[in-house]
């Protein structure tokens, strides 16, 4: 069975005006996406500025998610890391608080081979029972996980189950599916291409845009699910402009700025993020009302 289906949301990591953790705003943006359409929470990936946050705030906020989020939405755990070591000993951590999932990015900087990264996944899979995403993201991290090597990790390991896409590559996704005779859990790592994973077998996204349109996002996996690919597919079509304003910028600079303009009071981002450049966040602001979202 899998871990969700549908628009699971890459949510950020709230923070104070002195860059401490916001757990007073996050307990509202949990409660928001339980109640707005969101099919799961996933916690400290990118967009949560997982990169800055200490490992200690890194597990609190996972443990946060998981007890807010209990018998309301399954919680997916970013616990990936670029030493084999520290994936592990989070990875444990994670499981063992009761996450229903495990988002595992490809190590970054360190560009293994990808008989290196069989060996990574498999030693992290080898120390836990709870399902994992793999995340290939190679823009972020430098090195692509190829579809063989997802095909061989999904037949020779039972809980590495899924694959995060998100290289834009549509021949790469189609490959993937042939490969593991369709049998991966495929979500699309990029807002702009949940329609075109879906027809290719995916069963949802794990979304940026979700931060600030949850039910929409909803709604363009679950017309999609519902035999209305037409309506999914103008629902796609119709979120484009502010999907290419979100990531005017690198990821989250632009959805928390949204965010803030909504009036979410997510607080700053950490260095060295800065805030988005006054004409971006104009464009922004544009491509929000256009979609219909009321700014603050």
């Amino acid at each position: 069975m899998a871990i969700f289906k549908g628009a699971g949301v890459a949510i950020v990591t709230p923070f104070h005006a002195d860059g401490s953790v916001n757990y007073d705003k996050l307990d509202e943006l949990i409660t928001y996406h339980c109640d707005n359409g969101t099919d799961s929470i996933v916690i400290c990936g990118t967009t949560g500025e997982s990169a800055t946050l200490t490992e200690q705030e890194h597990m609190d906020c996972i443990k946060f998610a998981i007890d807010r989020a209990k018998n309301r939405n399954p919680v997916i755990a970013g616990t990936g890391s670029n030493c084999t070591r520290t994936a592990i000993e989070l990875s444990k951590e994670a499981a063992e608080a009761g996450a229903d999932g495990l988002l595992l990015v490809t190590p970054y900087y360190n560009k293994s081979t990808q008989a290196g990264l069989i060996a990574h996944y498999k030693a992290v899979a080898a120390e836990v029972k709870t399902p994992i995403i793999l995340y290939s993201v190679a823009s972020r991290t430098g090195i692509n996980i190829d579809p063989a090597t997802v095909a061989t990790l999904v037949k020779d390991v039972d809980n590495i189950v899924a694959v995060k896409e998100a290289s834009g590559n549509i021949s790469q996704v189609a490959k993937i599916m042939n490969l593991t005779d369709g049998k991966v859990d495929l979500y699309s790592g990029n807002d702009d291409q949940i329609v075109p994973l879906m027809s290719l077998g995916g069963i949802g996204v794990i979304s940026v845009l979700s931060n600030i349109a949850p039910q929409q996002t909803h709604d363009i996996c679950a017309k999609f699910f519902d035999g209305d690919i037409a309506g999914s597919r103008d629902m796609q079509l119709a979120a484009l402009p502010l999907i290419d304003q979100l990531f005017c910028e690198v990821n989250p600079v632009p959805v928390k700025k949204a965010m803030n303009l909504l009036g979410m009071e997510v607080g700053p981002l950490r260095m060295p993020l800065i805030e988005m450049s006054e004409e971006h966040a104009k464009n922004l602001a544009k491509a929000m009302q256009a979609y219909g979202l009321k700014l603050a």
